[in-house]
């Protein structure tokens, strides 16, 4: 019996006609933009329980264990007041403890996710290696720790506010817009820094000076009118477009009586909150998700 020849019907084709031709697809490969936010929503489970276990282990091996979430920005504000308040006589402004305060705890908030996103990639190599999941969730669990974090800060802010004298007004509820939409500029910066992190391994030494020169622009520590009266015109404006001293502002303002503002206005003021919260939280959420297939890899 003659032998026939069975024709191989993958001869002649590239790897990609190939790969094609079997569904398979690059391992690692960046997904569409829609596609990476559905992933992201499913593991949104995975993200708050992997923030709260880094809040409990941040604070497991300390006495006082998360007492210090509220101890530490409390030990920070006695210490500024000590040196601002009365040390450099920043006391002309209306209940200076409770402007201090508001002003450490907002902006306490986004240093911390940006100062611990910056590592969020390259601290945790190892499990992106051994896990497929968006490495998004990482700078956002990030982010929902602070957030953690800033709640337990603003129940101490308010008790402070009430037993320093300020009245509990319908004015606190703005609150709650403040801070949602800070969380959302500081998820969208997060990402940012943690890609620009995962690049450049130098960025967690330099961010500790950027972020405190943001802090001395920001107004945290002393009467924001000092920027009115010392600086031009066209500084002044671009101050007043600051994200921290926005939010910081509308803080204030919600929870004190008195309390000077540099933004001429609230429309401009949450007029700047919103732009912010959508730029950068849009921003540094498409930024990131770019970055998708580099996270990771030597």
């Amino acid at each position: 019996m003659a032998n026939t020849a069975l024709a191989d019907p993958d001869a002649g084709l590239t790897q990609a006609q190939l790969a094609a031709r079997y569904g398979l697809r690059v391992a690692g490969e960046r997904p569409s933009l829609a596609e990476y936010t559905r992933r992201l929503w499913a593991y949104r489970h995975f993200i708050a329980a992997y923030s709260n276990a880094k809040l409990v282990a941040s604070f497991s091996n300390a006495r006082l264990g998360q007492l210090w979430q509220v101890l530490t920005p409390l030990t920070n504000a006695a210490v500024y007041y000590l040196i601002f308040g009365l040390v450099l006589k920043q006391n002309s402004i209306p209940n200076f403890i409770a402007y201090l305060t508001a002003g450490l705890f907002i902006f306490n908030f986004t240093q911390t996710a940006v100062q611990n996103g910056t590592q969020s990639i390259t601290s945790n190599l190892g499990l992106i290696r051994a896990l497929h999941f968006p490495r998004a969730c990482l700078p956002l669990a990030v982010m929902l720790t602070q957030f953690q974090q800033l709640m337990a800060s603003l129940v101490v802010l308010m008790g402070i506010v009430l037993v320093t004298g300020e009245p509990l007004t319908v004015e606190w509820l703005l609150l709650v817009p403040v801070v949602l939409l800070q969380a959302l500029f500081n998820a969208g910066l997060t990402m940012a820094v943690a890609r620009m992190g995962s690049k450049v391994a130098d960025l967690k030494q330099v961010m500790p000076f950027l972020v405190r020169t943001w802090m001395y622009g920001s107004g945290v520590l002393y009467n924001v009118a000092l920027f009115e009266e010392n600086l031009p015109g066209w500084a002044t404006r671009i101050v007043e477009a600051n994200p921290m001293l926005v939010y910081i502002e509308l803080a204030r303002h919600a929870l004190l009586e008195g309390a000077p503002l540099l933004n001429s206005s609230m429309v401009q003021a949450w007029t700047y909150a919103v732009a912010w919260a959508v730029v950068m939280g849009v921003g540094g959420f498409i930024y990131f998700w770019r970055g998708e297939q580099e996270y990771g890899r030597g």
